[in-house]
């Protein structure tokens, strides 16, 4: 079972956990990540979710997930990048670019830069089905033609500044707070 810390609408820890899949209280939120990873290529790397999931299969995302219970958000990152993609970077390789409140949630955005062109990423059984690095007109495409996840797409109108600097190679900024 997997168990979330709890906050109140300041991002202050109310002692509390609460596990997956049971309602959030009203005045409570739990943290996730969110993990935009772009190759030495300039290309941002995109996975598809596993048909079986309940909420937005067979969409495309970038990498995420919540904040266990005990976790920091780094921590997270690092975590589900790895999970996810079998990707393994330190804590230092991601710069958070955006923190917000997104519904019950806490969400921060971090960007991982340069990463090298696996030859194959490890995909998360029950999680992601299947890879691909695009460009952001590709992203675009994808979006238009409706198989981009919706958070997803949210996500990026929030962060997509901050990647398109990125991808013209000028260095991300710092992180920005949006409620």
């Amino acid at each position: 079972m997997e168990l979330w810390d709890l906050y109140d609408e300041n991002r202050r820890p109310l002692g509390q956990t609460m596990a997956r899949g049971e309602p959030v209280e009203a005045g409570c939120f739990h943290q996730t990540v969110e993990i935009w990873t772009i190759n030495t290529n300039r290309k941002i790397l995109l996975t598809l979710r596993d048909p079986d999931k309940p909420e937005y299969p067979n969409l495309w995302e970038c990498t995420g997930g919540s904040v266990l219970a005990g976790e920091s958000s780094l921590d997270a990152a690092v975590r589900e990048l790895f999970e996810e993609t079998g990707i393994a970077v330190q804590k230092s390789e991601l710069t958070l670019i955006l923190s917000r409140r997104k519904g019950e949630c806490f969400c921060d955005s971090y960007l991982l830069l340069n990463q090298p062109v696996p030859q194959l990423l490890r995909l998360q059984p029950g999680e992601t089905v299947d890879a691909r690095w695009v460009s952001m007109p590709q992203l675009e495409e994808m979006l238009e033609a409706g198989l981009i996840a919706r958070p997803v797409e949210e996500s990026l109108f929030a962060v997509r500044e901050q990647l398109e600097r990125v991808l013209a190679g000028e260095p991300a900024g710092g992180p920005e707070n949006s409620r």
